[in-house]
C-alpha cells in the first residue's frame, strides 16, 4: 500500500508539475503575444502619426507676394485656406469672381484664398506679377492674396505645391495638377482636407468650407 500510495504520490507531483509547467508555457505565449500586439499597435500609432503629419501644411514654407514681399504662411495659422493656382487668360479665369465672392462671404469667419498664378498650363498667364495683379484688380475685383508667379508641377513646382499634391492627389491617386485653377482645401489645423479640380467651380466648395469654419 505504501508502495502504491508512493507511486500514485509521484505521479500525482508529476502532473502538477506538468500543468504548471504548461500554465508557465501558456502564460509566457500569452504575454508573449500581448508584447506583440501592444509593438504592432505602437507601429500603427507611428504610421497613423506619419500619414498625419504628411497630410499637414508646412506654414514656414516661404511665399512671395505678388507685390514682392517675400514672407512665411504662419500668420495664415488658425484659418481655413483655398489655395487656388490662377491664369489670365484661361477659360476658367472668370472664376475670379466666385473666388472673390467666397473670400467676402467667409473672411470675417475665417477663411482666407490664396493664388497663385502659374504659366505652365497653355502658357495662360505670361504677363509679369504687375500686370497680373492689375488685370485681376481691374477685370474682376480681386482683393484676397495674390502670389508672385510660380511652377506647379515639375523639378521647379513651389514646395507649398508639392505638399498640396502629396497630401490631396486627383482622381486616379495622380498627383500633378492637371490645369489652372485647381484648389485645395485647407482646415484651421493645417490639414490638407481636398482637392477640388479646375471645373469645381467656387460656389461648389461652399458646403466644405462652412464645414470646416464651425470646426
Amino acid at each position: 500500500m505504501a508502495k502504491t500510495f508512493h507511486l500514485s504520490l509521484l505521479m500525482g507531483l508529476t502532473v502538477v508539475f506538468s500543468c504548471t509547467c504548461q500554465s508557465t508555457s501558456n502564460a509566457s505565449t500569452m504575454a508573449g503575444g500581448h508584447d506583440r500586439e501592444s509593438e504592432d499597435n505602437e507601429t500603427v500609432g507611428k504610421q497613423t502619426h506619419k500619414e498625419k503629419s504628411m497630410s499637414v501644411l508646412d506654414y514656414s514654407v516661404e511665399v512671395t507676394s505678388i507685390s514682392g514681399q517675400v514672407g512665411t504662411l504662419e500668420s495664415y495659422k488658425g484659418k481655413v485656406l483655398v489655395v487656388v493656382n490662377t491664369a489670365s487668360k484661361c477659360g476658367f479665369t472668370p472664376q475670379f469672381d466666385g473666388l472673390e465672392k467666397l473670400w467676402d462671404d467667409y473672411k470675417e469667419q475665417g477663411l482666407v484664398v490664396l493664388g497663385f498664378p502659374c504659366n505652365q498650363f497653355g502658357g495662360q498667364d505670361p504677363g509679369s506679377d504687375e500686370e497680373i495683379a492689375t488685370y485681376c484688380r481691374k477685370n474682376y475685383g480681386v482683393s484676397f492674396p495674390m502670389h508672385s508667379k510660380i511652377d506647379v508641377n515639375g523639378e521647379d513646382a513651389h514646395p507649398l505645391y508639392t505638399k498640396l499634391k502629396s497630401a490631396a492627389p486627383g482622381i486616379m491617386g495622380t498627383k500633378a495638377i492637371k490645369w489652372n485653377f485647381t484648389k485645395f482645401l485647407i482646415g484651421k489645423d493645417g490639414t490638407i482636407v481636398k482637392r477640388f479640380g479646375s471645373k469645381d467651380k467656387p460656389d461648389a466648395m461652399r458646403k466644405a468650407i462652412e464645414a470646416e469654419l464651425v470646426k
